[in-house]
């Protein structure tokens, strides 16, 4: 049986016994049931949620550290990126920064996660503690690489590896046994990854069971809201933004460009995988679109690596939702905090198996949100999954487009 429908049977399970075990509520069909599954069931759901959330907290550190050091070292040496590599990288930062703005706009828009009773108190003191621009800007770089990754400070930890990764790329030979090293550890975490992922059914069922038994039903309103709220941040980024980015700055006109490319995004959406989707849109932006291969070999391989709009988006909208499933207002400071983080995790989300998830909790913990919001999240993952990896994917093949009319290709006629 697949991972989703087994996450989908936890999320029924809890469910089922949240609501029998639920003191004020009461099923007469089901009341001989409801004091033993409280007496033998209800001790065990907080310890198995929380085991679940410490596993997941376990692999944060080093998973940054690994995926994004590695996912900037297969980029090559960054002094000979040149024109073409310049270029995708604006477009892939630009489109990002767009798409978590969109998705910011939109949760703060709909306020999926206001109305109902709060998921609880007793917030941790860093979603408290004071956060401006300047704060940010300043603690980006870490004074002490070690403190921060104990301190569990996300983005000074981000942006360490980003550099780590970028100087070894640039001093050949020296920088290789690292690399190895760095590698054989992102693959150990991947691994270690898989492990967890594989206990999410049962963490899932801990959790929701948990929810249930303390708010009711109720929570599932809210969670109806943040599905509408990711879908139409997806379609606002994917149908508006990136046509009209491809339209202007790539040359192309939005709906040929899009049936070019038409069999990969339906792969991507039913694969939920931009890497298992990867030849398919290559062969699409080449042959249906037109677009050289110099420039489609560097754009789409790159972009499977470090370009994850979709991804990014769903983030965004995801913290804030659960901040306000807590009762938590995030400040404009701790706003652009998820913002960057969100930006800059995306660098190394693909290289990890259910990279929403684990990336989602890295933006979690930046702004000290509770993890425990995951389960909830973990509920509706498969379908939203399916639709931002369309939007990564179709991000990507809008790229080859404005790359190539940036370096001076011809727009093809099919797609004018």
């Amino acid at each position: 049986m697949k991972l989703h429908w087994k996450i989908l049977i936890g999320m029924a399970a809890g469910v089922f016994i949240g609501l029998l075990a639920n003191p004020d509520i009461h099923i007469p069909a089901l009341s001989l049931f409801a004091s033993p599954v409280r007496a033998a069931i209800v001790p065990f759901v907080g310890p198995i949620g929380t085991l679940f959330i410490r596993l997941l907290k376990m692999i944060i550190v080093p998973l940054i550290v690994a995926s994004i050091v590695m996912g900037v070292a297969r980029v090559g040496d960054i002094r000979r990126l040149g024109g073409i590599g310049s270029k995708t990288f604006f477009y892939y930062v630009l489109t990002t920064f767009a798409s978590v703005a969109v998705g910011l706009a939109m949760v703060n828009l709909i306020r999926p996660g206001v109305g109902g009773t709060p998921l609880g108190t007793g917030v941790p003191d860093a979603v408290h503690t004071r956060v401006t621009v300047q704060s940010i800007l300043t603690g980006m770089i870490p004074d002490n690489p070690i403190a921060v990754a104990a301190q569990g400070k996300i983005l000074p930890l981000i942006v360490f590896s980003l550099l780590l990764g970028a100087v070894l790329t640039t001093i050949g030979d020296k920088g290789r046994p690292l690399i190895h090293w760095f590698d054989s550890l992102n693959a150990a975490m991947m691994k270690l990854t898989d492990w967890i992922i594989r206990l999410t059914p049962m963490g899932v069922f801990a959790l929701i069971a948990g929810v249930v038994i303390s708010t009711g039903p109720g929570i599932f309103a809210n969670l109806g809201k943040y599905m509408a709220t990711v879908i139409t941040g997806l379609a606002v980024h994917g149908l508006i933004t990136l046509p009209l980015v491809l339209w202007f700055i790539g040359g192309a006109k939005p709906t040929r460009y899009a049936g070019a490319v038409a069999p990969a995004l339906t792969t991507a959406f039913s694969t939920a995988s931009s890497s298992a989707t990867l030849p398919l849109t290559m062969e699409c932006v080449e042959k249906n679109a037109g677009i050289e291969p110099r420039v489609s070999s560097f754009v789409l391989p790159l972009g499977a690596t470090i370009n994850m709009d979709g991804t990014a988006l769903y983030e965004s909208v995801a913290a804030v939702f659960i901040a306000q499933l807590y009762g938590i207002d995030l400040s404009l400071g701790q706003q652009v905090l998820v913002f960057l983080t969100a930006t800059l995790a995306a660098v190394g989300a693909a290289g990890i198996p259910s990279a929403g998830l684990v990336t989602l909790a890295i933006v979690l913990g930046a702004v000290g949100l509770p993890l425990d919001g995951i389960g909830m999240i973990l509920a509706v993952d498969r379908l939203l999954d399916m639709c931002r990896t369309a939007v990564n994917v179709w991000g990507d093949a809008v790229g080859c487009a404005v790359v190539a009319r940036l370096t001076g290709e011809i727009v093809p006629d099919r797609v004018k």
